[in-house]
């Protein structure tokens, strides 16, 4: 992986429980909160598409720059796209479940667990 990606976990209150920066391309200090904007912003965005398609993964739905936004929503949708962030989108989402099932995380409550960063970074360098 030649970029570096940023990787939210939002709640349903849009309240990131999890956030994650993979890749191996310079940190910029400038530029440290800029994903995390986007990302807040993209929100609105995703709102409104989450009710109006039936897709999980909506590939590209806001462009910042050379920055892409891409979401997967956790919903009972189907699409069938293969590729490397459709893999990715959802083996996290089954990291998260596994989360959820651990009768001590409480649901909505932001994600530590460096187990959980370690497989998340595992799985970024896997399909990303």
């Amino acid at each position: 992986m030649t970029t570096a990606a940023c990787f939210i976990i939002a709640s349903r209150n849009d309240i990131p429980i999890y956030e994650a920066e993979v890749g191996s391309a310079a940190k910029r200090e400038d530029a440290a909160q800029l994903p995390q904007f986007i990302l807040q912003a993209a929100l609105d965005i995703v709102q409104d598409l989450a009710w109006t398609t039936s897709a999980m993964i909506l590939k590209t739905i806001d462009k910042f720059n050379d920055l892409v936004v891409s979401v997967y929503v956790t919903d009972d949708h189907i699409l069938n796209i293969d590729d490397g962030i459709k893999s990715f989108f959802q083996e996290v989402h089954e990291l998260y479940i596994k989360s959820l099932l651990n009768p001590l995380y409480l649901p909505g409550s932001r994600i530590t667990s460096s187990h959980f960063d370690t497989k998340v970074g595992a799985l970024a360098r896997k399909y990303l």
